[in-house]
């Protein structure tokens, strides 16, 4: 992780300066995937959560009823409210649901007691707690898996400014997400912690709210650090019902989906450009779904290609920087079955 983090910070250097190998079609790809794979987990959550699959209480009407809770009141409240409680509509919406939940016998306290004598009222972290060693093939992993998430946080960066403020990002923004992404998975593997990584949940959470300050989130992160700071916290979080989490990461996942596609409309739709996607999403996607595609192969490389991201970011860097422009400029006629460049109520002629 930490050497990861130290690679991803080197990215930072030169990102801006590669912009061009990263077009939206590259960019947009990438998050749309991501949101693809998120929404499985979605659905899963809203379900009765991993744990409960393969039994009668997954699935059932009560743990849908706990999330479509949310849901509603979420759209609800962004849709038809004004001011700080639809901004807010997501919170509010788990809120809800919460106390849904409690009064419909979802939310347990089992356990609490145990977590919360257990929890310290204040503790701090501890670096390297676990020890430090290197393994080539782990670095190597991981420095490869950093340059997907360094293209997720270009697509990422480009979908917050076009649903936040309706522009494209700027090379400094762009450099600087990749510099505080390097440097906080470098930091966070000091303290034992998990690499970090643009989080695209948070374009669709931005996409939905219209907030995009940085003051914002700056108080969103020193609030995250007094309860990483006070461990009984978590003892409280653990007590949110899973599917009432469900139904408010349903709505964030759909719309990284959703600021994907709308990275992908500023695309030249182009016959060159369909087979770039077509291909990249193809493979990315299809590995995802059937992983035993590649199981003969070693397990750091069987990881990375069923992730689908790697794979299909590789691809369309590659065929976009490889095939010739030429075929961009051709007419799409050929495409269109022979009727592009025809006005509206026309016929072909003979």
């Amino acid at each position: 992780v930490l050497a990861g983090g130290l690679f991803h910070t080197i990215l930072g250097t030169f990102i801006g300066k590669i912009r061009f190998a990263l077009p939206p079609l590259v960019t947009g790809l990438v998050v749309t995937m991501i949101g693809l794979a998120l929404v499985k987990v979605g659905i899963q959550y809203a379900a009765g959560g991993v744990p409960a699959i393969g039994t009668e209480e997954y699935g059932s009407l009560l743990n849908w009823s706990a999330a479509l809770v949310v849901i509603f009141v979420t759209l609800g409240l962004k849709f038809f409210a004004r001011g700080m409680l639809s901004v807010s509509a997501v919170v509010i919406g788990i809120l809800v649901g919460y106390v849904y939940g409690l009064a419909m016998g979802m939310v347990t306290f089992e356990g609490i007691g145990t977590s919360w004598g257990r929890a310290a009222a204040f503790a701090l972290p501890e670096p390297f707690k676990y020890g430090i060693s290197f393994s080539l093939a782990a670095v190597v992993g991981f420095c490869l898996m950093t340059f997907v998430s360094a293209i997720e946080t270009v697509g990422d960066v480009s979908g917050i400014t076009k649903g936040g403020a309706g522009r494209e990002a700027t090379d400094k923004e762009i450099t600087g997400a990749t510099y505080a992404d390097g440097v906080g998975s470098a930091i966070a593997g000091i303290f034992g912690g998990f690499p970090n990584t643009s989080f695209s949940q948070n374009v669709g959470l931005i996409a939905m709210t219209g907030v995009m300050s940085r003051h914002v989130v700056t108080i969103g992160a020193i609030f995250l650090i007094i309860c990483g700071l006070v461990p009984k916290v978590g003892a409280i979080i653990r007590t949110i019902p899973i599917e009432v989490l469900g139904g408010g990461v349903i709505v964030m996942f759909g719309m990284v989906v959703a600021a994907g596609i709308s990275m992908l409309s500023d695309v030249d739709w182009n016959r060159r450009n369909m087979v770039i996607f077509a291909i990249s999403l193809s493979v990315g996607l299809g590995l995802q779904l059937e992983p035993q595609a590649v199981q003969y192969l070693p397990d750091a490389i069987r990881i990375l290609m069923t992730s689908g991201l790697l794979p299909a970011a590789l691809i369309a860097i590659v065929l976009n920087l490889i095939l010739p422009q030429e075929l961009a400029a051709e007419a799409t006629e050929e495409v269109s079955g022979g009727m592009a460049g025809h006005g509206e109520g026309s016929l072909p002629k003979d």
